[in-house]
């Protein structure tokens, strides 16, 4: 019977991946240390190395595309329950006769 799947914070991820950059230990000995499969450490490094631009990115740029992403999203929510309203009264207007 396979095990509960174990999600790991960003924290801990970030600190498996640059100890796999720093290359003093193998990958193994990295992953029997922190307990984890070998593939996920090269996945996080490989992920580290390809997004450190980002960390030196600013902050606002991420935080403006997020409120952007969210007002974009209550928007579209917005819209499906005006088409939803909307075809309702035309249903109704056409039982009443209208």
């Amino acid at each position: 019977m396979k095990g509960k799947r174990r999600r790991h914070d960003p924290e801990f991820k970030a600190r498996v991946a640059l100890e796999a950059i720093k290359g003093i230990k193998t990958i193994q000995e990295i992953a029997k240390d922190f307990d984890i499969h070998p593939v996920q450490v090269s996945e996080w490094k490989k992920t580290m190395a390809n997004n450190a631009a980002s960390v030196f990115g600013s902050g606002a740029d991420r935080t403006e595309a997020e409120q952007f992403e969210r007002e974009r999203e209550r928007l579209h929510a917005k819209i499906g329950q005006q088409a939803i309203e909307l075809d309702w009264l035309t249903k109704k207007s056409k039982q009443l006769g209208l």
